[in-house]
């Protein structure tokens, strides 16, 4: 399962500096208001983040001017801006209106949102020493500005002025208005807008300090990935794919290592397939326990205790909304909205998941047993059975007479795989993408395209794709915004400043090419549906727009996608790498019967992750709290399966403690995984996955809409009712 990590550098304050889903502030780019401000700022003389990009095409970033340096006077100058704005919304004597206070409120943080666009793509795709420092000291500076942006005497009152007669016939409002001034509305309350003003300044310092231990957090687990590295022989990685050996090889060369010598990093790019191939027993249990203790690796690097702090810190958060547990509050403005409708989803599936991956494990027990005598990993007789660094290897070898992975690997180039999905767009959403090698990014590894209507050519977006694992990058994979889609203009803004700029990132082993699993694939068609949220975007007003939905929400978009890649149609257009031979009818046969292998083991090492999450968060008192041990016992408690561990050990869960974005909320994935199921019924049922009638309605309310429409009230305009589970269940061989 792909999973979003990015981190949070701002919240939702004004609609130019809204969340994207990864947690990273989005906005519109600078109005001409602000442009004028920073022109008589002499910093705006020599600072590309406050300048004028007009000169740039399509008004992207002057990515290769930019330095850390420029940061810290940009976010003064645009923080100041920020709060000039939303002063001038409180000062207006006139009565407040929505045009007079939602109008402004929406247009407001331009600048702001725009640097911070900047600052989240470098934080999380070249976070250098020099970023990671200014990250630690701006982290909560920031969040003190948005604390007092959502405390900003008399602003909260008009706001409520124009919510409480928002239904008023008189105000003519649209229903996207509404909409709008709910959201905000909501927003406010939800930062302590009703708090007293000594609560305010203690509510402030919390969330100050909270940011703080997540960019700790965050950062930790990266200085872990970047420097570990497992240097091996050619002979250690018998059993590996030549694609897997060419690119420890690539990262080898990179590191300026020895002719004969191979690198493996924490990327999971590297560890699953290793874990998955390697014969070496004793080093797959290497590189799987240093994987599983990201966070830990140097006491100097103690992400236990920043968990610990952080979940005592939500606790309290909690507690000044009056609701009994962090999970309690964090649900509130979910579309599961309460503990116990998450709870009810999770233990409906967790028998059934355990179920099918005990059986999997007696499988490959007796597929060892039959073999060991001809076992070539060094422990034929697996003294205490099937470990977790042995799950994988053997799965693939007990079912290595229908697994077609490898097979099927040279056919999925990470160039055919995108070209399958941008084909999909374009069957989908009528889009054309055009690459643009001559815009400079943050990385060469960058490629940008135009993404066009196909038919009127008329530009949708900017979309800028980072493949590759390296250092100084995030690990795992996640799209974000350069700029989000915004048609609330202030007048005589050039419209180009409304398209959006969306990146797609992914960890791919860089290789000459770069060949990948089915999983790697699936990856890439996720991102990308995250991407066509982005892009697809069409709403009025900034903060409705792209991905600022509700978390449980998001994932929808994502996962709809990934089900055209397992489609027979789509996989006939795989070509060989080397000779250009389509995908054989045969192999794909072969294929299409291995779709729910080892579906038991992939269900539980996620859905034991969001089962800790829920239960984790909805602790009331952490005073002696031992994190390791409840982890221990609650994979008791819930009978985690022998040989599997959580996806994600808590020192290294950055979904939970790099931002609070996900923070019980982990099950949101299996909630969208519902959504996201039965949305692709409506395709298969149509008789045609690439149906113009589903597919017009699949862009009007589940990737245009944003937060213009209550997301249960979205899925109902789509499909006609509310969701059914069984969908899921099926996809994923659950039930019959």
């Amino acid at each position: 399962m792909t999973m979003l990590e990015n981190k949070k550098t701002l919240s939702q304050v004004g609609g130019g500096v809204p969340l994207d889903q990864n947690g990273s502030a989005t906005s519109s780019p600078a109005s001409k208001r602000a442009k004028t401000t920073c022109a008589t700022n002499t910093e705006s003389n020599t600072n590309p983040l406050l300048s004028d990009w007009s000169s740039q095409p399509f008004h992207i970033p002057p990515f290769a001017d930019i330095k850390a340096e420029h940061f810290q006077p940009a976010f003064e100058v645009s923080m100041k801006e920020h709060m000039d704005e939303l002063q001038a919304i409180v000062d207006n004597a006139d009565e407040p209106t929505f045009d007079n206070v939602l109008l402004p409120y929406d247009r407001a943080g331009h600048l702001l949102g725009r640097v911070s666009h900047v600052f989240g793509t470098l934080s999380s795709s070249m976070n250098t020493d020099e970023i990671k420092k200014l990250d630690k000291e701006m982290s909560p500076i920031l969040s003190r500005h948005t604390s007092s942006a959502y405390h900003l005497p008399g602003l909260f009152d008009k706001i409520k002025a124009v919510y409480d007669q928002r239904e008023d016939a008189a105000l003519n409002l649209t229903d996207e208005q509404k909409r709008l001034v709910k959201v905000v509305y909501d927003n406010f309350t939800r930062k302590g807008a009703n708090f007293s003003e000594e609560q305010k300044k203690e509510y402030a310092e919390l969330l100050a300090e909270l940011s703080s231990l997540h960019v700790a957090f965050g950062q930790n687990v990266l200085v872990d990935e970047e420097t570990f590295e497992m240097v091996l022989k050619l002979e250690d990685m018998v059993g590996c794919p030549d694609s897997f050996i060419a690119a420890a090889k690539t990262a080898a060369q990179e590191r300026n290592k020895a002719d004969d010598e191979y690198v493996l990093t924490l990327s999971r790019t590297f560890v699953e397939p290793f874990l998955t191939y390697a014969d070496r027993r004793d080093l797959r249990e290497s590189l799987f326990k240093s994987w599983t203790q990201r966070g830990q690796l140097h006491p100097d690097r103690n992400n236990v205790k920043i968990a610990v702090d952080i979940l005592k810190l939500r606790q309290k958060q909690a507690e000044f909304f009056g609701c009994k547990n962090y999970a309690e509050w964090q649900l509130k403005d979910r579309m599961a909205n309460t503990v116990e409708k998450v709870s009810n989803l999770l233990n409906d599936v967790w028998p059934r998941a355990k179920e099918a991956a005990n059986k999997e494990r007696v499988q490959m027990e007796e597929f060892i047993r039959r073999n060991s005598s001809n076992s070539t990993d060094g422990d034929a007789g697996l003294d205490g059975g099937i470990q977790p660094w042995d799950w994988r290897y053997y799965a693939q070898k007990a079912n290595s007479d229908v697994d077609v992975t490898a097979e099927l690997k040279p056919y999925l180039s990470r160039e055919a795989v995108f070209q399958m999905a941008t084909d999909v767009s374009s069957k989908l959403y009528n889009l054309k993408y055009v690459e643009r090698p001559d815009i400079v990014s943050w990385h060469p590894d960058v490629v940008t395209y135009e993404v066009r209507d196909a038919t009127t050519d008329e530009l949708v977006a900017i979309f800028m794709k980072d493949d590759y694992t390296r250092q100084y990058k995030s690990s795992g994979a996640w799209m974000s915004e350069v700029r989000s889609q915004n048609g609330n203009l202030p007048a005589g803004m050039d419209a180009i400043e409304g398209i959006p700029i969306v990146t797609n990132n992914n960890n791919i082993a860089k290789a000459d090419p770069s060949l990948l699993s089915f999983d790697e694939g699936t990856t890439l068609f996720h991102e990308l549906g995250h991407g066509h949220h982005g892009m697809l975007s069409k709403t009025t007003y900034a903060t409705l727009a792209s991905t600022n939905v509700a978390t449980d929400f998001v994932e929808l978009q994502s996962q709809l996608l990934e089900n055209w890649l397992e489609q027979p149609v789509v996989l006939k257009q795989a070509k060989h790498y080397q000779t250009g031979e389509a995908l054989p009818e045969e192999l794909l046969q072969k294929y299409k019967a291995t779709l729910k292998l080892n579906a038991g083991f992939d269900t539980v090492e996620y859905l034991s992750c969001a089962i800790f999450d829920i239960e984790l968060h909805q602790i009331e008192d952490y005073s002696d709290f031992d994190l390791l041990e409840f982890e221990k016992k609650e994979l008791e408690r819930i009978g985690m399966p022998q040989g599997i561990v959580l996806r994600h050990r808590p020192p290294s869960f950055q979904h939970l403690f790099a931002s609070s974005h996900y923070s019980a909320g982990y099950y949101s994935y299996l909630w969208s995984d519902v959504l996201a199921a039965d949305a692709f019924g409506a395709f298969t049922e149509s008789g045609d996955i690439f149906s113009k009638e589903v597919a017009d309605k699949a862009r009007k309310y589940i990737y245009s809409s944003g937060n213009t429409v209550a997301p249960d009230e979205l899925f109902r305009r789509f499909r006609g009712r509310d969701p059914d589970v069984q969908f899921m269940l099926k996809r994923k061989g659950l039930v019959d």
